[in-house]
């Protein structure tokens, strides 16, 4: 089974061939972000804050926007949590897009350490959820057509981390020329978070 709290490993995360539901989800998640780490890790403040084009989107403000996403997700959506610092000192109605502006002000040592920790605050949320009821685990959320149960979450963060990995790979690539789909198998970038 992926493990979920395997904060010093350096192996690629890789969802195994023949696994179970919980397995297989978990290991996509966790070669999703391992992809997204490789591609946005390593870098200063002045590459963090790079753009491409006409676009104002940044490798720093993917890193704060996944870090509110986990947190909006596992915290706020499936354990009915408030959200934790920064972003419960943020009026959304004000500047809705926050997390990805603000990103110019903050460091690639806060950028980092603010996602890390918002991925351990995810499987901790998500390990709690499934020693309760599994996959089917209620989310605490409810929306106009129903509750979502972690399987739902599971799949909306993969396909969250399936775009946005994307973005970070054209955003790399103009900035140092990084390219590939996987990172290396021995990934320093990849410490489990």
């Amino acid at each position: 089974m992926t493990t979920l709290d395997a904060t010093t490993a350096t192996v690629r995360p890789e969802p195994p061939l023949a696994g179970d539901e919980v397995e297989t989800l978990l290991g996509s998640l966790e070669r999703q972000r391992a992809t997204f780490a490789w591609k946005a890790g390593e870098l200063d403040d002045e590459a963090l804050g790079l753009t491409l084009g006409p676009s104002s989107m940044t490798l720093g403000g993917l890193l704060k926007h996944l870090a509110l996403v986990e947190d909006e997700v596992f915290t706020k959506a499936l354990l009915g949590r408030p959200l934790p610092a920064p972003w419960d000192k943020v009026d959304w109605e004000l500047q809705p897009d926050w997390e990805w502006t603000s990103a110019a002000n903050d460091s690639a040592e806060q950028l980092y350490a603010l996602w890390r920790s918002a991925v351990l605050r995810s499987r901790d949320a998500v390990r709690r959820a499934l020693a309760a009821d599994g996959l089917d685990h209620p989310a605490d959320v409810m929306f106009a057509d129903g509750r979502p149960t972690l399987r739902r979450l599971v799949v909306d963060m993969i396909e969250e981390y399936a775009r946005h990995t994307g973005h970070a790979d054209l955003l790399r690539e103009s900035i140092d020329g990084l390219v590939g789909e996987d990172p290396p198998a021995h990934n320093p970038t990849w410490p489990g978070v």
